[in-house]
């Protein structure tokens, strides 16, 4: 009975498993052609898969800090949505750690992004966001996007702008004395780069037989807060300001995750291998505009980093329709956990005011000056 119930089916479980192989095959010969269509730089699915990853948790994230100001439960944003395209990438390619070994990072109040992925819960941000006791950044002391990771090499984000250029020459010069192949990096505004701290940077960074392993970048969004760029700048591109000090320089377009991760990724191997410095100007967008200051409204007529990226994974066959809504869904549970709790935890304390303030210094307090 066995016999001729195995000598019945045989020939339809072939043709059977002949019809898969070939569905198989044209689903992947289809899929092979669709993904030729896109220039994914020769990045491998899983890494595209986790850039769009985090490129949606960051955006979520943004978006759910900018809906508890409007809410009355943050005082003030300011982030970086529309920048996804280049700080996640950023982030990917850090060396993460602490101490000389690995690389220090300046980054600037758009750096969102980068520090989800480095790995940053939602719930950091949003602590930052409540001004909570239990930010690990501030304290609760200080505005969104300020963050402090020492673990991870991350020095404070300053509100005071471009002051981190210089600050990044100084970890460069200590990693290259130490004689690692670390790296500092270091991020900022279009609009900044007027500051002397920006020129300082190049000079310092640039010095002959002394030039130190930083790469120094520039988010050029088109605005410094309310200020087109032509009415700021009298150079082309601000790229061209780092030729003149004999940094190798280039302008990239932020807004394609893509050519942002072949590009930082060529840059930090260039100042690995050289210990020189390197520049990028990258052109993203501001997609919230500057702060809660203009209303944190979204731009839609400007590009979206991360919905481009997501059409051409579709398009591809990288993504699917499901995978997608799920990846959201995801994220979106997550940020609203993170308020929920957030609000549930203590506000500081004014006793702990001067806390990690010149501490146990006479400075720390200006009532007995």
């Amino acid at each position: 009975m066995s016999k001729k119930t195995t000598g019945k089916t045989a020939p339809k479980s072939a043709a059977k498993t002949k019809t898969a192989a070939k569905a198989k095959a044209a689903v992947k010969s289809s899929k092979k052609t669709a993904t030729k269509k896109f220039d994914f730089g020769g990045l491998s699915e899983d890494l595209l898969l986790r850039m769009h990853d985090l490129m949606v948790k960051s955006r979520v994230l943004e978006e759910r800090v900018i809906k508890i100001y409007k809410a009355g439960e943050g005082y003030f944003w300011i982030g970086g949505p529309g920048e996804e395209a280049f700080g996640v990438p950023l982030g990917l390619l850090v060396r993460k750690g602490q101490g000389l070994e690995y690389d220090w990072m300046h980054l600037h109040y758009r750096c969102t992004p980068t520090m989800v992925a480095l790995g940053m819960p939602m719930i950091e941000a949003t602590r930052l966001m409540m001004n909570r006791a239990t930010d690990p950044s501030t304290g609760g002391r200080n505005f969104a996007g300020h963050y402090c990771f020492p673990q991870w090499n991350v020095a404070p984000v300053t509100s005071p702008i471009e002051v981190q250029y210089p600050l990044a020459c100084g970890t460069a010069h200590a990693q290259k004395r130490a004689g690692h192949k670390s790296i500092s990096i270091v991020t900022g505004g279009d609009a900044g780069t007027a500051e002397g701290d920006f020129a300082t940077c190049l000079v310092w960074a640039s010095r002959k037989g002394q030039e130190l392993p930083v790469l120094i970048t520039v988010q050029n969004n088109g605005y410094g807060i309310s200020t087109p760029y032509d009415g700021q700048h009298g150079e082309t591109q601000i790229a061209d300001r780092a030729k003149a000090f004999n940094i190798r320089s280039r302008v990239i377009n932020g807004n394609d995750p893509v050519e942002s991760y072949l590009a930082i990724k060529e840059e930090m191997e260039y100042i690995r291998k050289t210990g020189k410095p390197s520049f990028i100007e990258v052109k993203v967008s501001r997609l919230y505009g500057h702060s809660s200051a203009d209303g944190a409204n979204r731009k839609v007529e400007l590009f979206d980093p991360v919905m481009e990226f997501e059409k051409k994974l579709l398009a591809a066959g990288i993504l699917t329709e499901a995978e997608v809504k799920k990846v959201w869904e995801i994220y979106e549970e997550e940020g609203v956990k993170a308020q929920e709790q957030a609000r549930g935890e203590p506000s500081p304390t004014a006793e702990s005011v001067w806390d990690h303030v010149y501490v146990n210094n006479e400075n720390a307090d200006w009532r007995k000056f």
